[in-house]
């Protein structure tokens, strides 16, 4: 599916979203502090589905060698890393006017921490000057070994407990169907947001290549 495709269909799915967090969700008991909830939720899920990206693309890099995978990979990790970002920020914003605190040090959001910190260190080594093979193959390892966090994060409240509810428990939330609508239009929305910008950004990195071959080229000619 063309980059531009996705981003119409992105900018239509989140004019859709906006106008269902306002008028169609209904405010819960915490008041409309709650909605920012569905940003957080999509921006936690296509983080995860990011990380997940770079696990499967870094596998076929170590198998394959291709350079594509390698792109894919980094571009998925950036992306991640915004989406992750951004969930973070959300959340300290919902947790300060739902709990009074900007952060709590529970399993979920000391994983989730953790994993971002995980990331943004991926993203410094992939900008470290390096052979561009080599660094390849070591983000394809980093990337694998990274991934082992996420799980924690997705299964943190179940395993340990949290402030968190269970992210698979969906019965006995205490939201209305309305609200879950309106969570599964944001998910669809931020992804073909997602979807847009790694296929974007896969495509500069290619481009960037191309540029530096022909540099290399042009120096040794």
């Amino acid at each position: 599916m063309k980059v531009k495709v996705l981003a119409l269909l992105a900018g239509v799915a989140l004019l859709v979203h906006q106008s269902m967090i306002w008028f169609y969700a209904p405010v819960a008991q915490s008041g409309p502090v709650q909605k920012i909830f569905y940003m957080h939720l999509p921006c936690s899920w296509w983080a995860l589905v990011s990380f997940f990206v770079v696990f499967v693309a870094s596998i076929l890099y170590l198998f394959t060698r291709k350079d594509t995978y390698d792109r894919v990979a980094g571009a998925a990790a950036e992306i991640g890393v915004l989406f992750a970002t951004l969930a973070l920020v959300t959340g300290s914003v919902w947790a300060r006017a739902e709990w009074g605190h900007w952060w709590l040090w529970d399993p979920k959001l000391t994983t989730a921490l953790i994993m971002w910190y995980v990331y943004a260190g991926y993203l410094v080594l992939r900008n470290t000057p390096m052979g561009r093979d080599r660094k390849a193959l070591v983000c394809a390892v980093l990337g694998i070994v990274a991934f082992l966090d996420v799980p924690l994060v997705f299964f943190s409240a179940k395993l340990w407990g949290s402030a968190h509810p269970d992210g698979l428990a969906r019965q006995g939330s205490g939201m209305e169907i309305r609200m879950w609508y309106t969570v599964f239009s944001g998910l669809i929305a931020f992804g073909f947001m997602w979807g847009a910008m790694v296929l974007t950004r896969v495509k500069q990195l290619a481009q960037q290549a191309r540029l530096e071959a022909l540099l290399r080229w042009d120096d040794a000619s």
